[in-house]
């Protein structure tokens, strides 16, 4: 069965169709990217996903239940995480603490329990701080847990959003332009990153990226929308070779010479 499935699904921005009817699959356990040129609708198909937009037309299903309309806290505990094009890190909290903010929906301490700092509260709280010490292990950040996020190196910045991301405990893993901005050397380390988080904690990733040799070098699924619409999608091999995306990208020059 798979994991996400979207079928047939419409936004419009008043006169503007933004993504048309647009069906989507995405397998377990797979790392998957969305492209296109420009304009063509992959951000406001990651907010269809995550309950930030509300489809006007289709259906999302994840993990067999129905998440259409769902707000986005609602379809954070259904397991779908994601970072943002723009880093969203708080950033006068310090590294550690930023990535507790993540673990929210994985806490059950009411309040009368954090007043009175009972038992329960304690073995949570350092259940938590345990866990939040290993991710940071993970993306390589565990001696920085005291720095504020601010003042983090901007590869740093986008690799605590994906610590933070990660404490949700998701299945599925969204990542909006996550190598953006970064030099060839962070590139290479932001990918081995995305297989680590498949294959160590079996979390499928679904990625929008415009640096080509990204997403070749590490997707085994891409589709591909040019003006809402989904023109293709497949293997990278076969993406790269098919002409209409060829020609979506050679009519805004930018991105031809990557395909």
């Amino acid at each position: 069965m798979a994991l996400l499935e979207a079928k047939g699904v419409l936004k419009r921005f008043g006169g503007l169709t933004a993504v048309q009817k647009v069906d989507y699959l995405i397998e377990p356990r797979t790392i998957n990217a969305i492209i296109g040129p420009n304009g063509a609708g992959k951000t406001t198909f990651f907010n269809l996903m995550t309950g930030i937009y509300v489809p006007d037309e289709g259906t999302i299903t994840f993990d067999g239940k129905n998440i259409t309309g769902l707000k986005p806290n609602k379809i954070n505990n259904a397991g779908i995480a994601r970072t943002f094009q723009n880093i969203r890190l708080f950033g006068a909290m310090t590294v550690i603490e930023n990535c507790l903010v993540g673990m929210h929906r994985r806490l059950h301490i009411s309040l009368p329990q954090t007043i009175l700092r009972l038992p329960s509260f304690a073995v949570q709280e350092r259940t938590a701080q345990q866990r939040v010490e290993a991710l940071l292990d993970f993306v390589g950040l565990r001696d920085k847990a005291n720095e504020v996020a601010k003042n983090l190196p901007y590869g740093d910045q986008r690799r605590l959003e994906i610590a933070r991301a990660l404490a949700s405990e998701p299945k599925l893993l969204l990542l909006d332009e996550p190598t953006a901005g970064m030099n060839p050397q962070e590139s290479v380390a932001a990918m081995q990153l995305f297989r680590a988080v498949r294959d160590e904690f079996g979390i499928t990733v679904l990625l929008i990226e415009h640096d080509m040799r990204v997403v070749m070098g590490i997707s085994e699924y891409i589709t591909v929308l040019d003006y809402g619409q989904k023109i293709a999608e497949g293997s990278p091999e076969e993406v790269r070779r098919n002409p209409r995306v060829i020609e979506a990208y050679l009519g805004r020059g930018s991105a031809a010479s990557h395909v």
